[in-house]
């Protein structure tokens, strides 16, 4: 699960989930990532044969090399170079070379079909389609990889991974992504401002209006979100609707059943949204992520709904003295079906194409970055919860705290939606929608009649590959 303040501007996400944003960005689809030039270029032999061992499961060579390509977001890219430093620690003989980029998708799709790096880490906004990368064979099931031994603890890979990991990495049955980063999401505040003015965070919708005119008194906007990327209020959209609709609404929304979007309760969750705009509730503006977040941090509003990447991206703007802590989305109260759901998963996923030279050392770089010491520097450097359990343990820190005092409270259950990486199209319109939602041009019920709509249409395209999840 995604860049440090500005000069980054628009191309610092997530995936994640995260994950979302590359929808209609993507080039050519359905023209095949792997044939599309086919022929050019003969396969690279593989350099991944070698004796394996419990501490060389894969059978690395000595003297090969690996090349490694990393996001370089709101997580910054120190904490690869530690696993860098952990990797090495064991294989000397291996040369590891790493780079750093926004531009994902334009740089590494192209590669696919011919020589692709080693190990990609596919996030932000110009990351390759997930669905596309699975459908077309472009990237390597990893199940071998879960099956291994873990680096540094006992078990194996898979028993070290935090629940919803290998979740969130599945796709038709295969496990194909490794996200790095554990993310927790909800609505952030200035724990000191709230202190000061003796305001208690708000637990539901009618909690954060009954709340909200007291803020608007001493100047404040209550709430403040990227009105530029549809990806971020989508998040918060699919939150209350899970905590409002239930965990079957959802389920039955991302397996395209037929009107999954009428379901009880996914109305009222998006006019909880949608009165939250009209009452101009919040701060005005076409504000990106790194700027409503800076709009944030100098007071201007009370509330900004985003993930645990947050303070590590702000981190050179924080002002001294505030409080950063998360709180859960907000329900609707009495009716919710799934009031105490929390929206965490992994995200930032690291993939290995299926032509990539060196899979073997590729698959063992993952180890390292799930280690345990690998997975301590990542929590250390970023401030966010890394993938492997224990992973905060040892880290002081107020937001980072906060977080996992609201992972300790959620049952096990966690909200997550997979619509969005199943379908490129679908990813697409909801963000559109989203957006237009948020910005007090499209209704509640209009977002439900074009969503399903929209689904509706992909359900009944026979040359779609349907997936489901449970």
């Amino acid at each position: 699960m995604s860049v440090t303040p500005e000069n980054h501007a628009d191309l610092n996400r997530r995936t994640l989930l995260r994950r979302a944003a590359a929808a209609g960005l993507l080039v050519t689809p359905a023209a095949g990532l792997l044939s599309a030039c086919a022929g050019s270029e003969p396969t690279p032999a593989n350099q991944d044969e070698g004796a394996k061992s419990n501490d060389n499961p894969f059978g690395v060579q000595d003297g090969s090399a690996v090349k490694v390509v990393v996001f370089n977001g709101g997580l910054g890219d120190q904490w690869a170079k530690e696993d860098q430093a952990v990797f090495n620690a064991r294989h000397a003989g291996v040369t590891v070379n790493m780079s750093s980029t926004q531009k994902i998708k334009t740089e590494e799709q192209p590669k696919m079909a011919t020589q692709p790096s080693d190990l990609v880490m596919n996030s932000g906004a110009d990351m390759m389609d997930i669905s596309t990368l699975v459908n077309e064979g472009a990237i390597e099931p990893l199940d071998d990889l879960l099956a291994a031994p873990a680096w540094d603890s006992e078990g194996t890979v898979g028993d070290s991974l935090l629940p919803g990991t290998r979740e969130d990495g599945t796709f038709q049955d295969k496990f194909y992504v490794v996200n790095v980063a554990f993310t927790v999401w909800g609505n952030w505040y200035n724990s000191a401002l709230f202190t000061k003015e003796g305001w208690t965070p708000p637990t539901t919708f009618d909690e954060f209006f009954a709340l909200a005119p007291k803020i608007k008194a001493k100047g404040i906007a209550p709430y403040v979100h990227d009105a530029v990327h549809g990806y971020y209020p989508r998040w918060a959209l699919m939150a209350t609707i899970w905590k409002s609709a239930g965990k079957q609404a959802v389920i039955d929304i991302d397996n395209l059943k037929e009107n999954a979007w009428r379901a009880e309760g996914v109305l009222p969750a998006l006019e909880a949204w949608e009165k939250l705009v009209k009452d101009r509730l919040l701060l005005p503006g076409n504000l990106n992520h790194t700027q409503s977040q800076q709009a944030w941090l100098d007071g201007k509003a009370a509330f900004i709904q985003v993930g645990t990447w947050l303070k590590n991206e702000m981190a050179a703007t924080i002002p001294p003295g505030f409080e950063m802590k998360i709180s859960d989305y907000w329900g609707l109260g009495a009716t919710d079906k799934a009031p105490k759901d929390v929206f965490a998963g992994a995200g930032e996923g690291l993939v290995v194409p299926s032509k990539a030279p060196n899979k073997a050392a590729a698959k063992e770089f993952l180890r390292a970055v799930l280690s345990k010491a690998g997975s301590a520097k990542f929590a250390e450097l970023t401030k966010s919860l890394a993938s492997t359990k224990g992973s905060g343990d040892a880290v002081q820190d107020t937001a980072l705290a906060s977080a996992n005092q609201l992972m300790s409270q959620a049952p096990a259950d966690l909200i997550k939606t997979k619509l969005f990486d199943f379908y490129a199209d679908l990813d697409k319109e909801s963000q559109n929608l989203s957006a237009e939602l948020m910005a007090g041009r499209l209704t509640a019920a209009g977002f439900v009649d074009r969503m399903q709509k929209a689904a509706d249409k992909v359900a009944k395209d026979s040359s779609i590959t349907k997936q489901t999840r449970s």
